[in-house]
């Protein structure tokens, strides 16, 4: 009889909890945004947003606005509502490739070379000046400060207030275009004299052998990739430290912050342990 009454309550407590799992359990929301109905991770970026901010309906983050008018040249200025600027963004930026187009067709490859790197400076002065005119109530803002190191590296950090790294991150960053540089150099030069010493039609002279130069040139090729990734690493971690230390810029450490180090000893407080016995150890506390 027992036994029988036993089975009977398992089964209604698994009956209940397969009603309860088979109503409720899909419909639980992980959603907190019930404005948009999607999670953050969902939509990287979003047109409809980012128009929607231009025509002024919403207001879009900092990396939206710089990532859709880093395609649509002079979204910038006008989700910051400075229309007077958008003659000047285009003239400057239109001008000099015109420019640079028709001389390269006329063979003035030079010329037209420096009419694209203007506009280039153009373009990249169009997309400092809408970060710099982003209004925000928040300093330091954290986009600011991560699309200023991404556009010019060392700005975050001014931005942040740090200006003692800006010659650390600035050093670093030349001292790795340095060995770039370098290794370049002496890797075409051995390329060219492997090229030179393994060309049948020509009689080569020179002091290096066919099997030298293949080696140094193999060796500073490395040397000039390593150098490129030094710059590469250099540039992103002045990004990541202007970000990180944007958002650390509350945080305080207070004086009374303290440690304490001191003897404990353990006690055991099941009856199943192998080792009844107390043990002893050091209890580290923190005080902040």
């Amino acid at each position: 009889m027992k036994r029988f009454l036993v089975s009977i309550l398992l089964a209604l407590c698994a009956l209940n909890a397969s009603a309860q799992f088979r109503s409720e359990a899909f419909q639980q929301s992980y959603n907190d945004d019930k404005s948009s109905g999607k999670d953050s991770t969902d939509v990287v970026f979003s047109f409809k947003e980012y128009f929607a901010g231009l025509g002024h309906k919403q207001e879009i983050k900092i990396g939206t606005m710089f990532a859709g008018s880093a395609l649509c040249i002079g979204g910038e200025q006008i989700y910051n509502r400075q229309y007077w600027k958008l003659p000047i963004v285009y003239s400057a930026i239109l001008g000099p490739l015109g420019a640079g187009i028709y001389l390269n067709t006329q063979g003035r490859h030079e010329a037209a070379s420096y009419c694209f790197i203007g506009a280039g400076l153009a373009y990249w002065g169009t997309l400092l000046d809408g970060v710099a005119s982003y209004k925000s109530p928040v300093y330091p803002l954290p986009g600011r400060a991560t699309l200023y190191s991404l556009l010019l590296p060392g700005l975050g950090q001014a931005y942040n207030g740090e200006f003692w790294k800006i010659p650390i991150y600035i050093g670093g960053l030349g001292t790795a275009y340095y060995f770039y540089d370098t290794n370049n150099i002496n890797y075409q030069r051995y390329r060219r004299i492997y090229k030179e010493a393994t060309n049948k039609e020509v009689a080569y002279k020179g002091p290096i052998t066919s099997e030298q130069a293949l080696y140094y040139r193999d060796v500073f090729r490395r040397y000039r990739d390593y150098s490129a990734l030094a710059i590469a690493l250099v540039y992103l971690l002045q990004v990541i430290d202007a970000n990180v230390f944007s958002y650390m810029h509350d945080f305080e450490i207070v004086d009374d912050m303290a440690m304490t180090v001191k003897p404990a000893v353990i006690m055991q407080d099941t009856q199943l342990a192998f080792n009844p016995s107390p043990a002893f150890g050091v209890s580290v506390g923190f005080r902040f």
